[in-house]
């Protein structure tokens, strides 16, 4: 055989082998840690006030409301002495947490010891209306304004 043929059937047995020879696996890919998520924060309230919350009904439904609206027993309203009118509130009972938005439309109530008059759909919803009364927070937060208001 020819040197030159030897160096061919060389070269051919080395591209062979090279050709066959197993391929490094790839480095498995870098675990990326989940991104820790959290709920935000709840807004804080921008007014809060604790105290004894009464109801109003029937006797009023019809009348007219310090702002000038129609009293709607029905609705989801309240009387407050200083919150501006428009204002909305959440009012939870602090015995067991109940709670309910309301928008203020009315001054009162005019009784000393009181800090809201609710009106009779909102004592329904948070269960006054048998007692009259409860112990309640008011919370007002920005989010819960009506625009314009």
């Amino acid at each position: 055989m020819t040197t030159r043929l030897r160096l061919l059937l060389a070269l051919a047995l080395a591209a062979s082998l090279a050709a066959c020879a197993a391929q490094k696996p790839a480095p498995p890919p870098m675990a990326v840690p989940a991104p820790i998520v959290t709920a935000p924060s709840p807004p804080a309230a921008s007014f809060t006030q604790q105290g004894v919350a009464s109801w109003y009904g029937q006797s009023h439904h019809g009348r007219r409301t310090a702002n000038g609206e129609t009293f709607d027993m029905n609705a989801l309203t309240a009387a407050h002495r200083t919150l501006p009118f428009g204002t909305v509130v959440r009012v939870t009972r602090l015995d067991d947490g109940r709670a309910v938005k309301v928008r203020i439309n009315d001054r009162g109530p005019h009784v000393a010891s009181r800090i809201i008059d609710l009106s009779a759909h909102a004592a329904r919803d948070i269960g006054i209306t048998e007692n009259g009364i409860a112990r309640v927070k008011i919370e007002q937060f920005s989010g819960d304004q009506m625009a314009g208001n």
